[in-house]
């Protein structure tokens, strides 16, 4: 067993694709210390800046207080507490919806959201570009998996004709999370509409972000509970802390309670961490500066990146790509940042296809324009 586990990473390592953790000390921000160090950091998916914001460090403290540490038991054996039902009520009303249910993690919640409404009659469609958690939801269902090339209608329209299953489900990322363009929801709906399919959105980096409240993907299309019935949004994001939910009708969430696995045989979120989100989701939708600022960084990024040259990806969201190619080249680039104090994640096979290498670049709310000018006047030594 040594032997062989030795060669898998001797593989990665040949390959360039051997991954290693970066150890920072300190709170989460765009600036962080390591070994002694400081250094800018473009890699966080904490959009709006919300997991230092002290509001939520006061508020974690105090429910501390009251609620203890751990949750003791899963949501159905004695975990679930009052923060737990308050933070998914109010999860409900933030997303237009009847109810909401509460997942320790996006992961879990995808998981137990697919495998829980198809089975082995049914089929599921999905963007080949979808986040891994839904592509294992979709194999450990056992329904028929069909994959369109990303955003292509007319292949999922194809694939949905061809298809006899007793049930469609249509699966797809809100903001695909590695090349940070949406999905081509509208058009997706009609579809689902036509072949009367099921549409679930996994709006992990969209909800906080994009519409003009915050509300994801589904308000910037102005879209409706009835469009998309099943609506997955994780809160270790843009909401800063962490857990996951499935929002949707009273329904589904009374079946997905008795019938996803990952929420049934799992331990509850500590109730401190709700309650801590329930104020994240207040300064969601109070501070709407952290949007707007987003926005003004994106834009004085991507005009310098077009000035430079550099092979961005297609994207108006805080996820921005510079795609390389080789797994080899984009470890280089990003090792050259580090070096000059820049922490920019290179992204490799197999989280992105082969050949498609990129520097994943995210934005924060917390990042200022020197920030960005800085970012810009390192790569701009770069061939690309």
């Amino acid at each position: 067993m040594q032997n062989f586990l030795k060669q898998r990473l001797e593989q990665r390592q040949q390959a360039h694709l051997y991954r290693q953790r970066l150890i920072h000390e300190g709170a989460q921000t765009p600036v962080l210390q390591m070994a002694g160090r400081t250094y800018l950091a473009f890699c966080s998916n904490d959009y709006l800046g919300l997991a230092s914001h002290p509001i939520l460090i006061n508020t974690l403290q105090h429910a501390a207080t009251t609620y203890a540490v751990g949750a003791g038991a899963s949501h159905l054996v004695n975990g679930h507490a009052r923060a737990h039902h308050a933070l998914e009520e109010e999860l409900a009303s933030f997303t237009g919806r009847e109810r909401a249910l509460l997942f320790s993690t996006g992961y879990m919640a995808n998981i137990g959201a697919v495998t829980a409404l198809v089975e082995r009659q049914d089929a599921v469609f999905s963007d080949k570009l979808n986040h891994a958690s839904l592509v294992d939801a979709v194999q450990l269902s056992r329904a028929h998996s069909h994959r369109y090339t990303h955003n292509d209608m007319e292949m999922l329209a194809r694939l949905l004709t061809q298809s006899t299953a007793n049930h469609k489900l249509i699966v797809t990322d809100g903001v695909f999370s590695m090349d940070g363009d949406i999905a081509n929801l509208p058009d997706i709906v009609t579809l689902a509409k036509q072949q009367q399919a099921w549409v679930m959105v996994d709006d992990a980096h969209g909800l906080g972000v994009l519409g003009a409240t915050g509300r994801g993907i589904i308000e910037h299309y102005h879209l409706s509970a009835t469009d998309v019935p099943i609506l997955m949004g994780t809160l270790g994001k843009a909401f800063g802390v962490t857990g996951a939910f499935v929002a949707g009708s009273t329904l589904l969430i009374e079946n997905l309670i008795q019938y996803a696995r990952s929420y049934i045989y799992t331990t509850a979120l500590p109730a401190a961490i709700a309650e801590t989100l329930r104020a994240s989701l207040r300064l969601v939708q109070t501070e709407t500066w952290r949007r707007e600022k987003l926005q003004i960084l994106i834009k004085h990024f991507r005009q310098g990146a077009t000035q430079l040259a550099l092979p961005l990806l297609v994207s108006d969201t805080p996820i921005q790509g510079i795609l390389l190619g080789s797994a080899e080249k984009a470890l280089m680039l990003s090792q050259a940042l580090l070096q000059q104090g820049i922490i920019v994640t290179a992204i490799r096979p197999p989280t992105v296809p082969q050949n498609t290498a990129r520097l994943r670049i995210t934005f924060s709310a917390l990042h200022e324009i020197e920030h960005v000018d800085r970012l810009l006047g390192a790569l701009e030594h770069y061939s690309l």
